[in-house]
């Protein structure tokens, strides 16, 4: 195995939701990837078979540290089966997007792809964090577009590359491309 994807979900979904895009993301790169998709600790209060990394609407910031230690946890237990955390990238959508960027700018990934996230009251990545991948749809009705410039401003700016794309709430196709090329990129380079 070349590098590890970690892939985390978005609210209200689960483990299986972004298993098609991490397989196609397999296939498509010139890297052998071993492809991980983690499941939020919690259920979801109103979607059957849903889970959440820690509740919204309203949103319970006070449970974000919890839940961000536990994915580091899970992270770092994955990285004890052969491939280190530099061989690692992490990929949240939404939800999942902003555990990537809160949980994964602070250890020794390879990097870290957010679609659709929003940055965390209080987060304040380190000033040496991993490359990170930042995208967002312009007509996003979930998630303002402004969150992926709010994540920007926080970041190194030659560690952080943003995309914009026409789409709402969504990982659209033309971005797969993009994911794979950084891929390829943070994995020659670990």
């Amino acid at each position: 195995m070349d590098g590890r994807l970690v892939l985390l979900h978005g609210w209200g979904a689960n483990g299986d939701d972004l298993k098609p895009l991490g397989d196609r993301l397999a296939y498509e790169t010139s890297k052998e990837l071993d492809v991980v998709c983690l499941e939020a600790p919690e259920l979801h209060p109103d979607q059957p078979g849903g889970r959440q990394w820690y509740g919204l609407f309203p949103a319970q910031w006070s449970a974000v540290p919890q839940a961000v230690d536990l994915l580091k946890a899970q992270l770092q237990d994955l990285s004890r089966s052969g491939l280190g955390l530099e061989q690692t990238v992490v990929f949240g959508f939404s939800q999942g997007g902003a555990m990537a960027l809160d949980c994964s700018c602070s250890l020794p990934v390879a990097g870290v792809i957010s679609c659709s996230g929003y940055p965390h009251p209080n987060w304040a990545p380190p000033k040496q964090h991993p490359p990170v991948l930042l995208m967002h749809g312009s007509e996003d009705p979930v998630v303002p577009f402004q969150a992926m410039q709010t994540i920007s401003s926080q970041l190194q700016s030659d560690r952080c590359q943003t995309l914009e794309f026409k789409n709402g709430h969504t990982i659209p196709d033309e971005m797969v491309q993009p994911i794979v090329l950084f891929i390829e990129r943070v994995l020659k380079s670990a």
